[in-house]
């Protein structure tokens, strides 16, 4: 194999719009759904109760009490330092918005569902409070 010299320029230029281009994912963020703040009590509540949020199934957490978690999506340890409340908020109510092919459910999107189960045909799995104290809980894990 023959070493070729670098090219710093294109490499610059190519890691700019790398950079670039997840910063404009990053920047993205999604407005609060109420007027109330969430509470970081419910939140964790949402997290861990497998009839609502059920996070614990692809994600680990930062609970003591939790003896297994999932490792699909990552890890929610410092999710708080990484995202603002508002780009927590994009990811919970409809993940796809930033990746179409995310495995992530949509927690707050009705429309343009597929196999959807018939408790949640026309309403989101997690009201607007919910999303709220869900978002609270999380963007407190600094």
């Amino acid at each position: 194999m023959i070493a070729r010299p670098l090219n710093r320029p294109a490499l610059t230029g190519f890691l700019t719009m790398l950079l670039l281009g997840v910063a404009g994912v990053a920047a993205q963020e999604a407005a609060p759904l109420t007027s109330q703040p969430g509470d970081i009590d419910r939140g964790r509540q949402v997290v861990l109760r497998q009839d609502r949020g059920n996070c614990l199934l692809c994600h680990a957490l930062p609970e003591p009490s939790v003896r297994f978690s999932g490792d699909i999506g990552p890890p929610l340890h410092g999710v708080g330092a990484r995202l603002s409340p508002g780009q927590i908020r994009l990811r919970v109510m409809d993940a796809s918005r930033l990746n179409p092919d995310t495995v992530m459910p949509p927690y707050h999107r009705t429309q343009d569902l597929v196999r959807v189960a018939r408790q949640y045909q026309g309403r989101p799995v997690l009201e607007a409070q919910e999303v709220e104290d869900l978002v609270a809980y999380l963007a407190h894990l600094k």
